[in-house]
């Protein structure tokens, strides 16, 4: 009698735990499930990508640098490199008073002017 109800319990315990892992296999392949794993692994591959590109871009940065500083070397110029952008020039506005409007005086508008109202549109 204790056999059979050992190897009873041992076969339902055996159902149970099959069943479990089943649903659960299952569950995972819903299309839901899916759309959200394939989310999660887009944005950890996007991760690892920008990571790299980052560190791709300073170790460009710290060659260019380098080999800059070997072509100062051998060409002869030893000034430091400046990375800010030079300031803003400027520029003085030289208007021409012998054009035709400051001449005659400026043009009046022989168009009728109406003024926009946003309300009247609807």
């Amino acid at each position: 009698m204790f056999r059979r109800t050992f190897w009873f319990t041992t076969g339902v315990a055996a159902g149970v735990w099959a069943t479990t892992k089943v649903n659960r296999k299952l569950k995972q392949l819903t299309p839901e499930h899916l759309a959200v794993a394939a989310a999660h692994k887009a944005i950890e591959a996007g991760g690892r990508l920008k990571d790299r590109a980052v560190d791709f871009a300073l170790e460009v940065r710290d060659h260019m640098d380098r080999r800059e500083a070997e072509l100062g070397d051998a060409l002869g110029i030893n000034a430091p490199v400046d990375r800010e952008l030079p300031a803003p020039r400027g520029y003085a506005v030289i208007e021409n008073r012998n054009s035709p409007p400051y001449v005659e005086g400026p043009k009046k508008s022989t168009y009728p002017t109406y003024p926009y109202n946003r309300n009247e549109d609807h």
